[in-house]
């Protein structure tokens, strides 16, 4: 492709995006919330967020009960379906009675009862941590130490169907068996420090989840008994996830593992929290332990024990959830960079649900990954999850501690208010539209929820009572907005006797700015003997030049992006050539309106301004000042906005420039004298002293030279010292002339690298008497 070629290529570029800028000229704008993300920014009650962009009624949420603990680890049903929740600090147990009401049933002076499980028989057991125990609590509410595992953490519990209660700890990440009587023995010794969470699977094997290397593991038990002074089990990884802590683990009716993992594995930390220190000064250290938590570890008698205190819930972690099929194959359900999942169940509709922090909210996720935010809970944590057989699903949570209900019905009417739009600018608004399952069903002739909108509007960023009322109800999509014109608006929805289901799926409001005149952020001059350009058809020996660009937009306004194709803006090309004058400036307009601008110059002494150039869409201009009289000028910019706007509702602004000079003509050279002087018998040594004077009618003398019979031009310098005015005088000698004629030019530039030239012609006759 020659040069040619690939000029018309560009420009046939240029134009496709002009009509396309064009194509969009108009105001009117749309507000439209269609995605998870949009709709978490508003409030609702009584309704779910869907991660696929989906507004629908959520499962009832009713806060049973507020313990008196700062945190509830875990949540328990006894056979006869009396819930329990264990927390601290310190460590406590409470039941749940019949009327609502917590009643403490354990409590120690431990940091935090981490675990509960009930036997066959409906007998209470209680791990505690750090150092702790596991304790047997009768029916009457009397404590004893059942089984002492001698180690740091007791992470979880659970119940064998022969009646053997598995337990959880680290830092040595073992599982420990023991029997009915309290006689305990490992299970299972991990390479793990932590074992954090346990679970049955449908073939009653023991799945755990490890801390640091967020491993699920298969416990099964061995059947060579000669290694079992290595633990009863052997243990198989299903899955070692990306993520350094298993937290929760559930498993599905048709035999799916989930697994909720936490935090990016750090291979350089400590992976034990105990610690010999060799030396004869013990230095006290941090390492990080199961869940984030941090413990200070000191010297004692050179061995360094002790995770405490430590920190429960850790900040800036990141989370996910996976699924392994029966098959065993892994896949990641969820994930985020800012939530994290403490606790997991199967919810009675078949849908995983997982108790997040530290937004404390309740996520249903089904099985094709698309998740929902059902519940809000109040609290930072929502740290377990409990179903029971009537399909009531029960939370507890942390920060602070507290019981609740979610489900098993639905609301029957839900709320929600979109977050406050900024139109930017002082706008109109028109219809609303929306698209609903209530508006699928009516379609269909099926009976359908009632859905009502309203909107309001005001002139400050958070609604409040200086707003405007609610305008309403809006019962059919297209309805038009009678809230009052201002800058910003919001709207709310209300679901009434609706059905699982039902939901909003996208919402839109077409609004119009009001049209505000263009600004001209800045003018920017450039040197003399530059021409901008834009593509240039061939350079032609040019030689590019660097152009000044004008200050960007102020910030006083701040541009509205409107739907459509972005505009294109060709910038410009610098290129040395004399005689010509260009200037670059930059402008916006808060419509995002297509501009036109127009040039104008005027004389110093003139008033009236001439047209150069109008309907101009690049924001550069040269002018080819040989048509000029030499002079001092300036320029005027004109920006409008009719190209976007009705005329009556065309605005225009306009900026002058600096002040600038036109100067073609050249210096003058004037009084060129020389006179020669000798010393007696050597004229090799003969003198020419020569002076003469430059002037210019625009502008300063930038150099002068001088050049003796066509030689190199030397410069001079004037008599004042520095070239900076209009009429300068020089003095200067040149030393050696030979006998003969010599002629002696002279040339002076100005500042618009004008040139002029005389010369003087001596002659050098012999030696002076």
């Amino acid at each position: 492709m020659n040069r040619m070629q690939v000029y018309r290529a560009c420009i046939a570029v240029l134009a496709a995006a002009a009509c396309g800028a064009a194509a969009r000229a108009e105001h009117t704008r749309e507000w439209r919330q269609s995605s998870y993300e949009d709709f978490l920014k508003g409030t609702a009650h009584g309704l779910a967020v869907r991660s696929d962009g989906k507004l629908e009624l959520a499962p009832k949420f009713t806060q049973i009960a507020d313990a008196d603990a700062s945190y509830l680890w875990s949540i328990r049903m006894d056979p006869k379906g009396t819930v329990y929740a264990a927390g601290g600090t310190p460590a406590k147990v409470f039941r749940l009675d019949a009327n609502g009401k917590l009643n403490a049933v354990f409590d120690s002076t431990e940091l935090s009862a981490q675990a509960i499980a009930f036997d066959a028989k409906g007998t209470l057991y209680v791990g505690t941590s750090p150092d702790g125990k596991v304790y047997r609590v009768s029916s009457s509410g009397e404590k004893s130490v059942f089984f002492d595992p001698k180690t740091k953490y007791i992470w979880d519990m659970a119940f064998g169907p022969d009646g053997t209660l598995y337990v959880a700890t680290g830092d040595k990440g073992q599982i420990f068996a023991v029997s009915p009587e309290g006689k305990g023995e490992v299970f299972y010794a991990s390479d793990e420090a932590h074992i954090r969470v346990l679970a049955f699977d449908g073939k009653g094997n023991l799945i755990a989840g490890t801390e640091p290397s967020g491993r699920v593991l298969r416990l099964t038990k061995k059947t060579d008994k000669s290694t079992a002074k290595d633990g009863g089990a052997e243990g198989f990884v299903l899955y070692e996830t990306p993520k350094r802590e298993v937290t929760a683990l559930a498993v599905g009716q048709d035999g799916s593992i989930y697994a909720s993992a936490i935090g990016e594995r750090a291979h350089t930390a400590a992976q034990v929290s105990t610690t010999v220190v060799t030396g004869a000064v013990p230095q006290a250290t941090t390492t990080v332990t199961a869940g984030g938590n941090i413990a200070v570890i000191g010297p004692t008698s050179g061995v360094v024990q002790g995770p405490s205190p430590f920190v429960p819930f850790p900040p800036l972690l990141t989370g996910s959830v996976y699924k392994i099929s029966p098959e065993g194959a892994p896949e990641e359900l969820w994930s985020s960079r800012d939530e994290v999942v403490y606790s997991l169940a199967v919810g009675a509709d078949g849908r995983l649900l997982a108790g997040t922090g530290n937004n404390g909210t309740v996520l249903a996720i089904d099985g094709r990954g698309v998740f929902a935010q059902v519940a809000k809970a109040g609290s930072a944590q929502v740290t377990g999850i409990l179903g029971s057989a009537a399909g009531k699903t029960y939370l507890c949570m942390a920060n602070p501690g507290k019981i609740a209900q979610l489900g098993p019905d639905y609301e029957q009417e839900g709320t929600f208010e979109s977050r406050s739009f900024d139109a930017q600018l002082f706008s109109q608004w028109g219809r609303l539209d929306w698209w609903s399952g209530a508006e699928a069903a009516k379609k269909a002739g099926a009976e359908a929820s009632r859905l009502e909108f309203f909107v309001r509007s005001g002139n400050t960023e958070d609604p409040g009572k200086e707003w405007s009322r609610w305008f309403g109800p809006y019962a059919a999509p297209g309805s038009a907005v009678e809230a009052p014109a201002a800058r910003f608006v919001q709207w709310k929805a209300v679901i009434h006797n609706g059905k699982p289901g039902d939901g909003i799926q996208w919402v839109s409001l077409a609004y119009e700015p009001h049209n505000v005149a263009p600004v001209i952020d800045g003018i920017a001059l450039q040197d003399p003997g530059v021409r901008a350009m834009g593509i240039p058809v061939a350079n032609m020996g040019r030689e590019s030049a660097a152009l000044r660009t004008p200050p960007a937009q102020s910030g006083a306004g701040t541009v509205v992006v409107s739907q459509g194709t972005t505009k294109f803006d060709n910038p410009a090309q610098g290129f040395k050539e004399k005689g010509w004058q260009s200037v670059l400036w930059s402008a916006h307009d808060d419509n995002d309106d297509d501009l036109r601008y127009a040039v104008y110059f005027r004389g110093e002494n003139e008033k009236q301004w001439k047209l150069l150039k109008d309907k101009l869409e690049q924001k550069y201009f040269a002018l080819d000042t040989t048509s000029l009289a030499d002079g001092a000028y300036y320029l005027k910019i004109v920006a409008e906005d009719a190209e976007s706007n009705p005329p009556a509702e065309a605005k225009q602004a306009e900026r002058e420039s600096e002040r600038f000079v036109v100067d073609n003509t050249p210096p003058s050279i004037e009084k060129l004298e020389v006179s020669v002087t000798g010393r007696s018998g050597n004229p090799a040594t003969a003198t020419a002293h020569v002076t003469f004077a430059a002037s210019d009618g625009a502008s300063a003398i930038d150099r002068a030279q001088y050049s003796v019979d066509g030689g190199d031009w030397i410069l001079l310098a004037p008599k004042s010292g520095i070239s900076d005015s209009k009429a300068e005088a020089y003095d200067f000698s040149v030393n050696g002339l030979s006998a003969g004629e010599h002629t002696i030019a002279v040339r002076a530039y100005d500042q618009f690298e004008n040139v002029g030239s005389g010369k003087a012609t001596v002659t050098v006759t012999g030696a002076r008497p």
